[in-house]
């Protein structure tokens, strides 16, 4: 029997072109950008020349001697010698440029009037940054005694005191351990106990859903385990966002507003020059397994290459609104909503709540109302938005918008379409970015004001950024043929690179340069990828993210693209399910979108629509479940790894991080059907 390629519908999609209306344009053809970036990757003098000028562009207290140092590799260092500092960048360099009295932060809380109107907006300008961050550095450093290079840990929600104690911790040259507050008590613990944190910054609580969810509580947990492992906390800060009841032990826990009561409103901390290779935080990796790796990230390379892909992919300009939609728990937030943004002076949107509360057009509405023209969201909430009529985003004025981007996970190009048709308007620069915790900052993407001749192609993640060569190898290293499939890798350093893992050397070289040492000092993103024949990157997924079937391995987010090809598919998660004859079969989750219904005829059309779209491979052994919701984590990435448990029968293990426990309930209840299904033998209607 003949196999069909599940590339083809990738490829496919190669020869889609998409050009935005209005941009300018310095260069007239693809060549010309092409020539371009060879000039910045042709050899280590044109790399270092490249990144160098970027460098120029901010302040440093001191002037680097060395560009590069790659004298131990994988341990590189850039700007050798330079000093500069995150804090300084963000807010005594913006107010030195004249932008004292605008706006930096445009807070929405997520409670809503009964007009949907937000009940809470708070606007904090560069000089209230720079104000209360000073005041909060003073604290921490002669009342706590808070010094350079110690790590405080940050559990906070997404309110304006999260980069307020960012910057803080920055000015006075310590480092933070920011931990997702969605995150159960167990994984704030150990968090806490690998960094040898003393101090912990909460919140009482946090509105999610029209719910008020308790911090405290957790965070009270988090310390009795750190204290049976024999590790103190000596100090909780706790921001009184809720005003609700929560447990308090006198001494140790302390009021915010306590905290800063009598530090006067015009204190100021000079802020520590820090080494360009020193550490301004570590952020640990979310794995499902093993203990959480903690990436550790430089200062100066990291500012300039926050710097320079800030600018080169969102273009922020003096009057933009920009909102990136994650939560600062995550690097996306660290990088794109409180460093690179404010960088560049811009002012930004931060949204407390669910994007769907307290309907799914709370985030047009707030586009609206706003006027952003800058957004940064996750495929996954497009997806999940796609599920709703268009009426209900249409009703609202989205065409300030003329960039939108996606990070987080492949988009496949029918989400693109509709992001770039509904929110867009069809006149916005959209592209999905790719990059991941441990590379800092995007790796590729498109460029505003280059349109005309870098073609937007639904699904790809565009060119690879100057300055930086990465390949699509084989298993031996080896480069594949344009449209096929093959693992992602960086062959150069590039600034914004993880220094190591914290006190974890040996397993940085072995997690991230094991696997092509033979080759060279190449990093191993983990990723399936293709390139096309123009050198843009698709990035197909994870590589563990593959199932087996009858010897045919098939990525699960090429199974998940091509269901939601189908009009009637909203979302779609497939994981393996082991088979003791064919070694795995594919379980497919879906949820449809309004106005359709399950059914055994929607099942078979299902399958049919896998059999064209991939082949008989997986439509013929496929199992389609319809459900609700689809298990999420807050930050709005499904939980496969749930999935995979229901399926498998096992312990779900940690499920603090769920967007909704009902999800777990539904795809149990969908594999019971399906269980059920399969034991009644092949002619089922599974």
């Amino acid at each position: 029997m003949e196999v069909s390629d599940p590339l083809e519908m990738m490829r496919k999609e190669f020869n889609t072109y998409i050009t935005p209306k209005g941009w300018e344009d310095k260069m007239e053809t693809l060549e010309d950008w092409k020539k371009f970036y060879e000039s910045t990757v042709k050899d280590k003098e044109a790399m270092e020349k490249w990144w160098e000028s970027w460098a120029e562009k901010i302040p440093w207290f001191k002037k680097w001697t060395k560009v590069l140092d790659d004298s131990n590799p994988p341990f590189y260092r850039w700007f050798v010698g330079g000093e500069t500092n995150l804090a300084y960048l963000c807010t005594d360099w913006q107010i030195n440029q004249g932008r004292k009295n605008k706006v930096a932060i445009i807070w929405e809380g997520e409670p809503v009037e009964e007009r949907n109107e937000p009940k809470e907006v708070r606007k904090l300008t560069y000089y209230d940054l720079f104000r209360e961050s000073n005041r909060i550095a003073y604290a921490l450093k002669e009342k706590l005694g808070v010094n350079k290079g110690e790590i405080v840990t940050l559990y906070l929600p997404m309110i304006p005191e999260l980069p307020l104690f960012m910057l803080a911790v920055q000015r006075i040259g310590a480092a933070h351990s920011i931990v997702f507050s969605g995150f159960s008590a167990e994984a704030l613990a150990v968090r806490v106990m690998d960094a040898k944190a003393r101090i912990i910054v909460t919140a009482d609580g946090v509105w999610r859903r029209g719910k008020q969810l308790n911090l405290k509580n957790i965070v009270d947990e988090a310390i009795k385990i750190c204290e049976r492992e024999g590790h103190k906390v000596e100090k909780v800060i706790v921001v009184k966002r809720l005003g609700i009841s929560i447990p308090w032990t006198e001494g140790r826990d302390v009021w915010y507003h306590d905290f800063l009561a009598d530090v006067p409103k015009n204190t100021f901390v000079s802020c520590e020059p820090r080494g360009s290779e020193d550490y301004s935080y570590i952020l640990y990796t979310s794995g499902t397994t093993g203990k959480p790796k903690g990436a550790q990230h430089s200062v100066g390379g990291y500012a300039v290459y926050l710097y320079a892909t800030t600018k080169m992919i969102f273009d922020i300009r003096d009057d933009d609104i920009y909102w990136c939609t994650a939560d600062i728990g995550w690097v996306t937030g660290h990088s794109y909503i409180v460093y690179g943004p404010l960088m560049h002076g811009a002012t930004i949107i931060m949204y407390e709540g669910a994007l769907d509360y307290p309907d799914p057009s709370r985030w047009a509405s707030m586009i609206e109302r706003y006027g952003v023209t800058i957004f940064y969201t996750a495929p996954t909430a497009i997806r999940m938005l796609m599920k709703f009529p268009e009426d209900i985003y249409l009703k609202h004025d989205t065409s300030t918008l003329r960039i939108a981007h996606s990070v987080g996970e492949p988009i496949n190009p029918e989400a693109w379409r509709w992001y770039f048709r509904v929110f867009g308007k069809e006149k916005t620069c959209s592209s999905s970015t790719w990059w991941m915790t441990e590379t800092g900052g995007m790796l590729s993407g498109h460029y505003p004001g280059r349109g005309k001749i870098l073609p937007l192609k639904p699904g790809t993640n565009g060119p690879i950024f100057p300055g930086i060569t990465c390949a699509v190898v084989d298993d031996d290293g080896n480069p594949v043929p344009p449209g096929t499939r093959g693992y992602f890798v960086i062959t150069s350093p590039w600034p914004g690179m993880l220094m190591t893992l914290w006190q974890s050397p040996q397993r940085y070289i072995d997690v991230y340069y094991g696997k092509y040492k033979h080759k060279g000092w190449w990093y191993y993103t983990g990723d399936f990828a293709m390139l096309d024949q123009d050198g843009w990157i698709w990035v197909i997924g994870r590589a563990d993210d593959v199932i087996k079937v009858a010897g045919h391995r098939i990525g699960t987010a090429e199974v998940e693209s091509a269901m939601i090809k189908h009009p009637a598919v909203a979302e779609s998660a497939c994981v393996g399910k082991s088979d003791p004859l064919k070694g795995e079969i594919p379980l497919i989750y879906v949820t449809l979108k309004k106005g359709y219904e399950p059914s055994e005829d929607m099942r078979q059309e299902l399958k049919k629509h896998l059999r064209a779209t991939i082949g008989p491979v997986v439509a013929s052994d496929a199992v389609i479940t319809f459900v609700d919701i689809l298990p999420k984590t807050r930050s709005g990435k499904i939980m496969r790894r749930l999935l995979r448990a229901v399926a498998e029968g096992k312990p779900l293990g940690d499920v603090t991080t769920l967007e909704s426990e009902i999800a777990v309930e539904e795809a149990k209840k969908a594999y019971e059907m399906v269980k059920a299904a399969l034991e009644a033998g092949p002619t089922s209607s599974s």
